[in-house]
């Protein structure tokens, strides 16, 4: 029994039944695809179903403000994926009349949509012959093979995307893309793989060569910055606060925040108060101020670590600007943001 037939078997018995598997509407394979870059099934299905009840048709979703768009992103992290997802429903809407691309080449000219998103979509909705390669793909490939190219150099890029060309099942592309991705999901996974019930553990090499803890090979990922931020928590007599959207681009552009400070290192408060900060800009009268947390509440983010303090400060009144407390909640904010608004009583 041959690679493809093999893996589509497997498949049809051990496949999950998710949402976007019983439908070619490319919408919604586009939207399911968006969402699941970087993410797990378990943790994208339910902002899945979300955009689908929300914005059930690509014109909903163009229609859309950014602002209701990223508050129902809120969690998902990579905010610049719903921002494209906006762009790209707004591109087909009006300059395709409605019509979504129907082909691996078109499909390429849509924001935030590259290589294996438009061989997905070409594939599971127009089972147009378009072979994917994610992450569970270079995995599958590489230790079934025995590839030691890095994954992530321009050579293994390359040398891959060959490789999965040349074994598409081309009678049936949309299942075979699904199943392979699907194996190395549930099956070949990143960690302490099961291979003792493997269809294919007489054939792999990575198995045969006691190598499928090392494989694939990975270059090394970009350095880690550290930075220390510090949020102004302005607190008025009328329960208003500062609230404002982060224009610079960047993580979490476009997102609301309380008024940032970093700094080099993390603050005393003694540090704090010595600050020379422009509080004159939001405030005319003196102020208290505490610290909300004494320990760094570290966000980790993919090339970056967050150390944040809240530093409360209570004045009689702020710029007009100033908005209620308890509307906080309407704006999207990053996560670290909005779990502190759920969990500070104003």
């Amino acid at each position: 029994m041959d690679f493809n037939t093999k893996l589509i078997n497997w498949y049809s018995v051990k496949k999950r039944e998710l949402p976007w598997r019983k439908t070619r509407n490319p919408y919604h394979i586009w939207l399911s695809e968006i969402i699941l870059q970087q993410t797990q099934v378990k943790q994208g299905l339910p902002y899945y179903d979300a955009f689908v009840a929300n914005y059930p048709t690509v014109f909903d979703l163009a229609e859309a403000s950014e602002s209701d768009i990223l508050k129902l992103w809120q969690g998902l992290g990579y905010y610049s994926r719903a921002r494209n997802l906006h762009a790209s429903a707004k591109y087909i809407v009006n300059e395709l009349k409605g019509e979504f691309p129907d082909n691996y080449k078109d499909l390429l000219k849509l924001k935030g949509v590259g290589d294996y998103t438009a061989s997905a979509i070409a594939s599971i909705a127009f089972n147009e012959v378009a072979a994917v390669v994610d992450g569970n793909v270079y995995r599958v490939l590489s230790r079934y093979f025995g590839i030691d190219t890095p994954i992530n150099s321009t050579e293994g890029i390359k040398e891959f995307k060959a490789l999965a060309s040349s074994l598409i099942d081309h009678n049936q592309p949309a299942t075979y893309n699904q199943a392979i991705m699907e194996f190395g999901a549930l099956q070949c996974k990143p960690k302490n793989p099961d291979c003792s019930i493997c269809p294919f553990q007489d054939s792999c090499v990575a198995i045969q060569k006691q190598k499928v803890d090392l494989l694939p090979i990975k270059l090394k990922k970009t350095k880690v910055t550290v930075k220390y931020f510090n949020y102004l928590v302005f607190i008025d007599q009328h329960k208003k606060t500062l609230f404002e959207k982060r224009t610079k681009k960047g993580i979490w552009q476009q997102l609301y925040q309380f008024p940032l400070i970093e700094s080099e290192k993390s603050l005393t408060a003694n540090e704090f108060h010595l600050l020379n900060f422009d509080a004159a800009a939001l405030i005319t009268e003196s102020f208290d101020y505490s610290l909300y947390n004494e320990t760094d509440i570290v966000h980790k983010l993919s090339h970056q670590h967050l150390y944040t303090k809240f530093w409360i400060i209570e004045v009689k009144s702020l710029p007009k600007e100033a908005i209620l407390v308890n509307s906080l909640s309407k704006y999207p904010a990053p996560v670290l943001i909005s779990d502190f608004i759920d969990n500070f009583s104003f």
